[in-house]
């Protein structure tokens, strides 16, 4: 039975990666919500858009590892195998995802090195400025299109949550087992 489990599931290391991120994520999201509620200027704002930018961080340096593993461990096959169609799909999906993980973060630091912020938590710099003239104009811009991509993948990530379900409740199938 072990070895079926095994074989039906993604590593145990790759599943505890892909919920660690799913959480940072979540946190990133709710902590960009949640800055807004708070005066300009106050620490709480300050500290909650800190902990969006450590949150982000993480996911950067967590996804590569990832993908490492996911690459060297393969995939389990979904089983009763789905219609090709919903492969490619779900195959789209997750390149989408990955791409999300990887550049989203980097157009966060991008957008606080041209205004010439480091990444601070609670007081400590985790990423110092290295720009010595920011350009309050161009980071907008930059801040602009990270808001964006972060609006789509809303949308992505909405995708692949119903996907997982569908597979779930709808085809039979163990495709969100394999993660579990």
């Amino acid at each position: 039975m072990a070895s079926f489990e095994s074989s039906s599931r993604y590593a145990a290391s790759i599943r505890r990666m892909h919920w660690t991120i799913f959480v940072l994520v979540l946190l990133a999201y709710v902590f960009i919500n949640l800055f807004e509620q708070f005066p300009k200027g106050s620490a709480t704002r300050v500290n909650v858009l800190a902990a969006h930018y450590t949150a982000g961080l993480a996911v950067l340096l967590l996804v590569l590892p990832r993908l490492l593993l996911r690459l060297r461990n393969g995939r389990p096959a979904i089983l009763p195998p789905p219609p090709r169609w919903t492969e490619l799909l779900g195959n789209i999906t997750q390149v989408a995802l990955y791409l999300f993980l990887l550049v989203q973060p980097i157009l966060g630091i991008i957008t606080l090195q041209i205004g010439g912020k480091p990444v601070t938590l609670f007081g400590w710099t985790l990423l110092p400025s290295f720009v010595d003239l920011p350009n309050r104009v161009l980071s907008h811009q930059w801040e602009d299109i990270h808001g964006t991509v972060g609006t789509i993948f809303y949308y992505v990530i909405g995708l692949h949550i119903l996907a997982s379900i569908w597979h779930h409740f709808g085809r039979r199938d163990n495709t969100l087992k394999r993660m579990l």
